[in-house]
């Protein structure tokens, strides 16, 4: 029954009010058309269900996926990493066995390519980029410095009775999948010393070149030096990384000073290493010259990519950082 006070409105008003309630009922919520906007992934290069489909993204408009690929072919395994992390389409069309195929085989050259293949297939589960990841290897792209300090007092002068210097030099080592490195002795910065880290070098540089051999995680290496008394560095090093992949480390082993006689030192530098690679730590084939195994100056190697030597913190003075932690 209805109620004797139900209130009479208008026929004026009956049309207003129906349009306060519809707009109760429908509010606007704009984030609401967000939902069912989805981002398609996209499918690895060859697979099944890989369809072509119009990409948003303009560098994708713009650059087909054929022109990609050359693109990436060229580039280092360092700069493949960074470029993955783009976007989603770059990071699938990375994992390509193909780029991580053509890296191994040239890090790794000195084993050959049978032999690469063995182990690709006995220890890495057939996976090119597991391979390179896990596989100890000398990386080519920058240089390994070894940054040592020690105390040295001075001479009394003045008011100053008892001086006590610090002093920094570094060990510097740049490795080639061939087989060959180069080193030198500096208190130079890493940012001068990169410029003259080549066989174009001159004496004055006093870059030394060697050959060095790589078994798992050890770094056997030798450098000649000629001169009166002809005289081998040996050099062993062990290396790891901080990371997977990363192998930006060298611990040093072994740094061994030995005279060699003058029938050997008459050789090539490529058979330097086979001659001493089986000597002993106080082995030494010339008197004049003992066999010294050095203790000092063991402090690890960092690796330093030539991206980035002009900001390496290596360039710092030593007001700045007297000490530096490998890790």
């Amino acid at each position: 029954m209805a109620s004797d006070f139900a209130p009479t409105v208008p026929p004026e008003l009956e049309s207003v009010l129906r349009l306060k309630t519809v707009e109760y009922f429908v509010t606007r919520r704009p984030w609401l058309d967000l939902y069912g906007i989805n981002v398609r992934p996209v499918a690895p290069v060859g697979s099944a269900s890989r369809k072509p489909y119009v990409d948003s993204a303009l560098i994708h408009r713009c650059l087909p996926d054929e022109m990609l690929s050359e693109v990436f072919a060229r580039m280092s395994p360092y700069d493949l990493g960074r470029a993955s992390c783009v976007c989603r389409k770059w990071w699938y069309t990375i994992r390509n066995p193909v780029y991580w195929r053509n890296a191994c085989l040239k890090a790794w050259q000195m084993s050959g390519a049978v032999e690469n293949y063995k182990i690709l297939h006995s220890k890495y589960e057939s996976s090119w980029r597991k391979m390179w990841l896990l596989r100890p290897r000398l990386r080519t792209d920058g240089l390994y410095v070894s940054r040592n300090t020690y105390i040295r007092v001075g001479v009394a002068e003045w008011k100053t009775t008892n001086p006590v210097h610090v002093v920094c030099y570094f060990r510097y080592m740049r490795f080639f999948p061939s087989g060959r490195f180069l080193y030198k002795n500096s208190s130079e910065k890493i940012k001068k010393v990169a410029k003259c880290m080549n066989f174009r070098s001159s004496k004055a540089d006093c870059v030394f070149g060697g050959h060095y051999t790589l078994s798992d995680d050890k770094v056997e290496a030798a450098v000649l030096y000629a001169g009166r008394w002809p005289t081998v560095l040996r050099i062993r090093l062990r290396l790891r990384g901080t990371t997977a992949g990363a192998n930006n480390r060298m611990d040093l082993i072994s740094l061994v000073t030995s005279g060699v006689s003058d029938n050997e030192a008459s050789g090539t530098e490529e058979d330097i290493l086979g001659v001493v690679g089986q000597w002993q730590d106080d082995e030494t084939h010339n008197p004049d010259v003992p066999a010294v195994s050095h203790k000092r100056g063991m402090t690890p190697f960092v690796f330093v990519p030539f991206d980035e030597v002009e900001t390496s913190v290596f360039n710092l003075p030593l007001e700045k950082m007297d000490y530096f932690v490998p890790g």
